[in-house]
């Protein structure tokens, strides 16, 4: 009985040591990476199969000495590093707030057919010399950095992913668009400062409106997109007029009085 038990042993130990062998074997270590002066950036990870994703640690160097390395939560073993939210840029390390300092963007995506991203936004305390962090939420929509303003700071081009499904299905969603800009810690949504963004925004909608329309979709996704951009404009009068001139569904009063709900749900309207 002990030489089967002594058996047992060495057979379990030989295959945990052999699952071990196979997992370094199988895992492939990547690293996204960023630098802007004297600040380096590293978010690390090992993917040991085709969407999984474990041990994901980001490492923040300022003139050669680390001031942070951990290792990052994760919700799922699908949620996993993204390199391609910000364009041309793989991990943004960039002055977001214009204090001198950059701050260090690590996206990523938590798996699933288009939902959902999200950032962690870290900013450098000169005081601690430490880094704080915060997290915003992109839902499916994600972002651009485009210095829109061109004062040289870079603002979050999104769009409101709240509209996702509210009207229809996703792939019928329209969105308005949605501006951010970090400053001092914080996200702050600066939308209606860019009126000339919101209008060619609200153009689009509408042009993709009329294409779904003769696709044969209702297009009410699009029109409630619109009506929300129009709102930011102070032309939601204007834009009433037309949306209730094109949608002549059976369901357009009831419709109608969803979108005005959702509006003022949203602050779009009062």
């Amino acid at each position: 009985m002990n030489n089967i038990r002594c058996f047992i042993n060495q057979s379990l130990i030989a295959l945990t040591l052999l699952n071990v062998a196979m997992f370094a074997k199988g895992a492939i270590a990547e690293t996204i990476t960023g630098l802007s002066g004297n600040v380096r950036a590293e978010i690390s990870y090992d993917k040991p199969q085709e969407y999984q994703y474990k041990n994901v640690r980001l490492k923040i160097i300022r003139a050669g000495k680390t001031i942070l390395d951990k290792k990052l939560p994760q919700e799922s073993e699908s949620d996993r590093p993204s390199s391609s939210l910000a364009e041309k840029l793989k991990l943004p390390v960039v002055d977001l707030d214009g204090n001198k300092e950059p701050e260090v963007i690590a996206d990523f995506f938590t798996g699933g057919a288009h939902c959902c991203v999200y950032s962690l936004i870290y900013r450098y305390n000169g005081t601690s010399k430490q880094y704080t962090q915060i997290r915003h939420e992109w839902g499916n929509a994600g972002y651009q950095l485009k210095d829109l303003d061109q004062d040289g700071l870079s603002e979050f081009e999104s769009r409101d992913d709240r509209f996702a499904y509210a009207f229809t299905s996703y792939a019928a969603s329209g969105y308005p668009l949605q501006i951010w800009q970090y400053r001092q810690g914080k996200m702050i949504d600066v939308t209606r400062r860019f009126p000339k963004s919101i209008a060619k925004h609200a153009s689009e909608n509408w042009q993709t409106y009329l294409e779904a329309k003769k696709e044969g979709d209702d297009g009410k996704g699009f029109l409630a997109a619109y009506l929300a951009d129009k709102y930011m404009l102070g032309q939601q009068k204007e834009a009433w007029q037309q949306v209730e001139q094109v949608y002549q569904g059976s369901d357009r009063s009831k419709y109608f009085a969803q979108v005005r709900q959702f509006l003022r749900e949203t602050g779009y309207s009062n």
